[in-house]
């Protein structure tokens, strides 16, 4: 297993959350890919700690089903299906698009720079063929309308949602060619949001996702299974 070069040791005071943390980011981001085996010995190794939070943290994952373990065989990051998207979609999109309903009234002018913001550094990292990036850039666009609907749970709904949506975005902004699109339907996302008009902002949501589902299902499933 080749295990990534961790340049900073945990600190004892928050070790179990930081190793579950540190591990939850490498499978995010990719470092760790799907059907990859995870040893304890070498990720505890990597990190400076015992064996016991690694342990503790590949249950808490496998919990939130990004790891799967055979009993006692072998523990391995989670094989993640296309068919994932027809599931989750269209649930974050109905989400989405409650979120934007509770925000719509309360959005600032800070609120818009931080879509503008985020769409610019999404379209730059598209030119630069950086996924993670990218699918940070969008995350971050999406979370700044989520933050002013000032509903914790909606949030707390979606972020867990979002886990296996973001795996999946990963390959898409890594091997679509049409995700430039994104960047046009985001400003005009925003464009309809500055303009109060909700209805169409809602058309816009349902459409990103409706599309993004099926851009998903052009690209090769090779990498998905």
């Amino acid at each position: 297993m080749p295990v990534p070069k961790n340049n900073k040791q945990i600190q004892r005071s928050s070790m179990r959350d930081e190793v579950y943390n540190t591990l939850f980011e490498w499978i995010m981001e990719g470092v760790l890919k799907p059907g990859e085996k995870l040893l304890d010995k070498e990720l505890a190794e990597s990190l400076g700690v015992s064996r016991t939070p690694v342990r503790e943290a590949l249950r808490r994952l496998e919990d939130k089903e990004l790891i799967e373990a055979s009993a006692s065989r072998w523990t391995r990051v989670a094989k993640i299906s296309i068919a994932e998207a027809d599931l989750i979609y269209p649930i974050i999109a109905s989400l989405e698009k409650l979120a934007v309903s509770m925000a719509l009234p309360k959005l600032t002018s800070q609120d818009f720079a931080e879509m503008e913001k985020a769409n610019a550094d999404l379209k730059e990292a598209i030119a630069e063929g950086f996924p993670v990036k990218a699918s940070n850039a969008d995350s971050n666009f999406h979370g700044a309308i989520l933050k002013r609907s000032e509903n914790p749970h909606l949030a707390k709904i979606l972020q867990d949602l979002k886990i296996k949506h973001r795996l999946l975005e990963l390959l898409f902004f890594k091997g679509c060619a049409c995700v430039s699109d994104s960047v046009a339907e985001h400003q005009m996302i925003i464009d309809s949001l500055k303009a109060k008009d909700l209805d169409r902002v809602l058309t816009l949501i349902e459409h990103n996702w409706v599309k993004t589902i099926g851009n998903l299902k052009k690209f090769s499933c090779d990498e998905l299974s």
